[in-house]
C-alpha cells in the first residue's frame, strides 16, 4: 500500500517522463526498468537531457519514478544518482518540480551556483558522489 501511495505521489511527474521516453522510443531510443524505474534512452529523450540548462554535461534527468539519459551508459553512469532524485520525487511529489526550481533560484540569488549549490543535488550528490568532479548528473 505505501508503494502505491508513492508511485501515485510522484505520478504527475512521472507520466511527463513516461510520455518524453515514449516518443524516445517512437524516434530510436530504449527503454529498461531497473530498481522499479523505466529509465529510457536515445532519440527524442537525448535530445530533450542535452537541451537542459546544464546542455551535454548533463547525463540524465530523473522525473518521478522515471529517469530520462542521454545514453544507456549515461544511465549506469548516473544511475545511483538518479535513485536518489527518485527518493526525493517520493518525498515531495507534485511538490518537487516548484521546490527544487525554487531551490535553484535561492541559491543564485544568494551567489551560490543553481546546481551543485542546490539542496537536493547536495544531498544527492552526498548519498551517491560523482565519478569524478567535472560531472553533471541532472
Amino acid at each position: 500500500m505505501k508503494r502505491l501511495a508513492l508511485l501515485l505521489w510522484a505520478s504527475p511527474y512521472s507520466l511527463l517522463g513516461g510520455a518524453i521516453g515514449l516518443v524516445g522510443l517512437a524516434t530510436g531510443g530504449g527503454v529498461r526498468v531497473r530498481d522499479g524505474v523505466a529509465e529510457f534512452h536515445g532519440g527524442f529523450t537525448r535530445w530533450v537531457v542535452r537541451h537542459s540548462p546544464l546542455g551535454d554535461a548533463c547525463a540524465a534527468i530523473t522525473l518521478g519514478h522515471t529517469v530520462i539519459g542521454q545514453t544507456e551508459e549515461c544511465l549506469d553512469w548516473a544511475h545511483d544518482h538518479e535513485l536518489v532524485h527518485v527518493r526525493q520525487f517520493e518525498r515531495w511529489g507534485p511538490l518537487m518540480g516548484p521546490a527544487y526550481l525554487g531551490a535553484s533560484a535561492w541559491v543564485w540569488l544568494a551567489g551560490g551556483r543553481a546546481y551543485l549549490d542546490n539542496p537536493f543535488e547536495k544531498e544527492a550528490y552526498a548519498e551517491a558522489p560523482a565519478p569524478d568532479d567535472q560531472s553533471n548528473f541532472g
